[in-house]
């Protein structure tokens, strides 16, 4: 019994900490209690009942399967503990929701005992966890004249599952918690620095804001029992950055519902609000816990007597509160009026939040619950030959006779799932799609895992064309936690079917790649749905879309997601773009632009479809990926045809790679993802099908056009921490022009890395260099250089044609993946640094700027203590530029002036981009 002896010396460790015991997960250790429970004089007897019932992961944990195998026993008889009844038994593998649970479940209910078989038929009647080779055990056993099969087939078919759930309260009571003012990042409900302790929800759950803040939720909970406490982004947006499924956990934590009383730390039904709403793709994540999500607006544009909004000094809008929201206001959310009442006012209408899908996620605890519901009701009524009756909210079809579509509308109608047949499909439609690639990444993959496990899930679904799992958030530092948690991942989910970055057997050498940019790789058709456990899955081929680590273990399992087809903002260029700017200032100019043309975000919640035209896939990647920061749904890139069939036969080289190395697996994924560009190529070629583009008739949320002619100097994307409107700091709309900083800000280190950088950006910093050994006979740098590049294909490439021998020459350290760092660096002397291929300082769970630097980096975080924490003496600031500026500022050890920066740049190639020279539209 050492197993149990260890787990209870774990148990003190935990205690120590202030934490419960672990939940169980291993067969093992859970044949060890059964054994104990077993044994009436056991000292250990009635602590191992309770980690049977109360501490055991359910699903498809190899604990669960013993778990279940244990109460089949006692149900058949053939064990007895008087604690638990054969009624108990059933109701224990009720809360165990599917895998091991369901097969006991078919057994008894398929089974000769009349009377077992009717009271496992009423549990199964409530479970909606089923598989293919459960529906299959089904099937047979109706078609074999089974009459218990047959009542439970005619309950799925009628939805009972759903229907019998208690509907959802009219009215929630809440009291509020205002997190911050400003635009709350994920990183405050989950920071990236505690990746690692994901997978154990209490301990990651003690990481939620701060211990003030924990204690300040407690102290409501306290005063209003009755209540949820509410969590707000006063004066912003909640859930910028990432989906966090993670952060959403953390806030179900500490003001949630236990999901089940015999599964410990699932909490589900939390509830969040931001002034100007939730981010999408947090939204996504807040659904599948079956929370809700509120848009305040409760604070409002001041206006003039003409109707015209007063705008302050520097030229930003002046705001007035329409209603307070302050810590501690009780408030009450009518679920059926849709509306928000304060001391008996309407307050806000709401409905957003209350849409008939989103009633079906409250309702059920959440989305997952009636993905399966569906297509259990679909297969049961398709079983017995009748149709199934409407019991869930129709797919929301919205259809515009006589109006064109736009490139996301054409992408969702061919992946369209379920919908009314020859019905064409505009923005606001709500409908299941399939999705082609799927990427999980590894700080978020071990909880995708236990998502995985907890639906019941043990292979990929046949329709998704290849999925990728990453080690690029763990790359730089492979330190115990990473060397304990990513090959128990990678094991995981290679079994499952993916396609991963490491081999469990080490049977070939590790790619800690960038996951967007192998995922980037691997579309190749332009008309894919991709799903990726990171904010930055934005494809510069496909349309592509960030999700929760949940979201991307339903993507997997069934191939299929969910989710209304966004509106879209063109975007068109014009001008001819100076030759000592780099694409990476169009990106932050776009944005610039767009801000002052509307005068608010009109990218918040929408595709931006960027006609993109004639830079291929790795350049415009560095647009698409930033449009995370600009708080749009995704992005799609319209491109001319022989931008596409480039980006193409690129794609291919690199799966081609990834062959060799001896990645693929027993199906050929790989080779399968070859042949379909080979078919996409010829496609174009022939003029059979061209490029992704929208009808000239497609109707946008709004367009805009980029004047290239007006970027004449770089652009920075400022995190402006001293500005005096706290809710105007760390968002990514500050974006200054190099000549406000006058060349005179310091800087303290500078990074070019992470997914914004394509080969070209590391040419340049070889280029830079040798410019400058050539003009001054030597390089010194003011401040230290991190270069990491985003893929090994690159680093490879770049040895080829001469310029990883000129970064070797001028680095003070270079990465050796035979002897990893095991240990973050914080300190840093002024040299260059040749990192490992990943994500590096922007993760900010690896690698950390001393506290109070000011950073110069090529990365798309600047929230307050990602790249850099706060010290005594100043606040951290992660300013994001291009690459030659980041380059020169540690050079100089400060922001260059624009006369500097251009002798610097002079005769370098930088990432050239002239626009389309016709209209990017469909043949009519």
């Amino acid at each position: 019994m050492h197993l149990y002896q260890d787990y209870l010396a774990e148990i003190e460790d935990r205690k120590a900490a202030g934490l419960h015991p672990k939940p169980i997960d291993g067969a093992e250790l859970l044949a060890e209690i059964i054994a104990q429970i077993k044994d009436p004089s056991n000292e250990h007897r009635k602590q191992s009942l309770d980690f049977l019932i109360y501490n055991t992961l359910p699903g498809t944990t190899s604990a669960a399967g013993e778990k279940a195998a244990f109460l089949e026993e006692i149900i058949l008889g053939k064990s007895v503990v008087e604690e638990i009844s054969p009624a108990f038994a059933f109701e224990l593998l009720s809360h165990m929701k599917g895998g091991a649970s369901i097969q006991t479940l078919l057994n008894l209910a398929l089974g000769e005992d009349a009377e077992i078989a009717k009271q496992a038929a009423e549990v199964l009647k409530t479970q909606v966890y089923l598989y293919d080779a459960d529906t299959a055990r089904l099937k047979a056993a109706y078609e074999a004249g089974n009459p218990v099969a047959k009542e439970i087939l005619e309950s799925y078919a009628a939805a009972e599952f759903f229907t019998k759930l208690p509907d959802v309260p009219e009215e929630v009571q809440v009291v509020t918690y205002i997190a911050a003012e400003g635009d709350i990042s994920t990183d405050l409900l989950s920071p990236g620095n505690q990746a690692h302790s994901r997978s154990d929800r209490e301990l990651h759950g003690k990481c939620l804001i701060n211990a003030e803040a924990q204690e300040t939720i407690k102290a409501l909970q306290k005063l209003h029992p009755d209540k949820s406490v509410m969590l707000i982004a006063e004066k912003g947006t909640m859930g910028v950055g990432s989906s966090r499924m993670s952060g959403v956990n953390n806030v179900a934590l500490w003001t949630g519902k236990q999901a089940s009383k015999y599964v410990p730390f699932v909490n589900i039904f939390p509830v969040v609000a931001g002034t100007n709403g939730i981010s999408p793709i947090f939204l996504t994540t807040v659904s599948v816990t079956g929370g809700i999500g509120l848009d305040l607006k409760n604070w409002v544009k001041k206006t003039d007597a003409e109707g015209k909004v007063v705008k302050d000094a520097n030229g930003e809008p002046i705001l007035e509160q329409a209603y307070s929201v302050e810590t501690g206001t009780v408030l009450t959310i009518n679920t059926k009026e849709k509306k928000l009442y304060g001391d008996g006012k309407v307050l806000a209408d709401v409905s957003s939040a209350f849409t008939p899908q989103k009633l079906e996620f409250i309702k059920a605890g959440g989305s997952y619950a009636i993905v399966f519901g569906k297509k259990l009701q679909t297969f049961a009524a398709e079983t017995l030959g009748i149709e199934a009756p409407v019991v869930f909210a129709p797919a929301k079809e919205v259809s515009n006779p006589g109006q064109g579509l736009t490139a996301v509308e054409k992408i969702f109608n061919r992946n369209a799932v379920g919908v009314t047949p020859g019905l064409t499909l505009h923005a606001g439609s709500d409908v299941r799609v399939k999705v082609n690639i799927v990427g999980s990444q590894d700080t978020t993959g071990l909880m995708t895992s236990q998502e995985l496990e907890a639906m019941a899930a043990t292979i990929i679904s046949p329709t998704v064309d290849a999925a990728y799992q990453s080690g690029c958030h763990t790359a730089s530092v492979w330190d115990k936690k990473a060397q304990a948690n990513i090959p128990k991942l990678m094991s995981f989910m290679q079994r499952f079917g993916l396609i991963t970055a490491r081999d469990p057997k080490d049977g070939y050498h590790a790619m800690t790649d960038v996951i967007h940019k192998v995922l980037n790789d691997i579309t190749v058709d332009d008309w894919d749905i991709i799903i990726g456990g990171d904010s930055h899955t934005r494809m510069s081929k496909g349309v592509a879309f960030g999700a929760d680590s949940g979201t991307v273990a339903l993507a997997l399992a069934t191939g299929e997601a969910t989710m209304p087809i966004p509106q879209s903002v063109k975007v068109t260029f014009k001008g001819t773009l100076k030759p000592y700017m780099d694409f990476r200032d169009v990106v932050h100019s776009t944005q610039a632009q767009m801000l002052k043309k509307f005068g608010e975000n009109v990218f918040q919640g929408r595709i931006i479809e960027v006609h993109i035209g004639t830079l291929p896939a790795d350049q415009a990647f560095t647009f698409t990926d930033w449009t995370a920061e600009m708080k749009a749904k995704a992005s799609i890139c319209i491109s001319q045809p022989e931008t596409l069939i480039e980006s193409l036969e690129i794609a291919k080289n690199r799966i081609q790679i990834m062959i060799d190395k001896g990645m693929d697996n027993e199906g050929q994924v790989l080779q399968g993802l070859i042949d379909k560009a080979d078919k996409r190529i010829a496609e174009i070629r022939s003029g059979e099908k061209p490029p992704l583009a929208p009808d000239a008739n497609a109707k946008y949320h709004a367009e805009m056009v980029v004047d290239l002619d007006i970027i004449d100097e770089p652009m920075i994307a400022d995190p402006d921490v001293d500005n005096e409107d706290v809710s105007k700091r760390y968002t990514h709309d500050v974006i200054r022009g190099l000549s406000y900083y006058e060349g005179s800000k310091s800087v303290d280190l500078g990074f070019v890395g992470s997914c914004m950088v394509h080969k070209g950006d590391l040419k340049i910093v070889a280029k830079m260099l040798k410019n400058l050994e050539e003009a001054q006979g030597k390089v010194e740098f003011n401040a230290p250089l991190v270069v990491a590049a985003p893929t090994y294909n690159i680093i490879d490439e770049l040895k080829a044609e001469g310029d990883w021998a000129i970064l070797e020459k001028y680095s003070g350290f270079e990465f050796d993946d035979n002897a990893p760092k095991t240990a973050a660096r914080t300190e840093y002397q002024n040299m260059m640094y040749l990192e490992r291929p990943g994500c590096n300082l922007c993760m900010g769970n690896q690698e950390k700027a001393e506290k109070g630097d000011t950073v110069m980096a090529t990365s798309t975080r600047l929230f307050q203590g990602r790249v850099v924490e706060d010290s005594e003496r100043k606040k951290g600031e992660s300013l994001l530029s291009s690459t030659p500026v980041v380059v020169l500022s540690a050079v100089l050890g400060r922001t260059p002036s624009l006369n500097e920066y251009k002798a610097a740049v002079e005769g370098i190639d930088l990432t050239a981009f002239a626009p389309p020279v016709k209209e990017l539209v469909a043949a009519s």
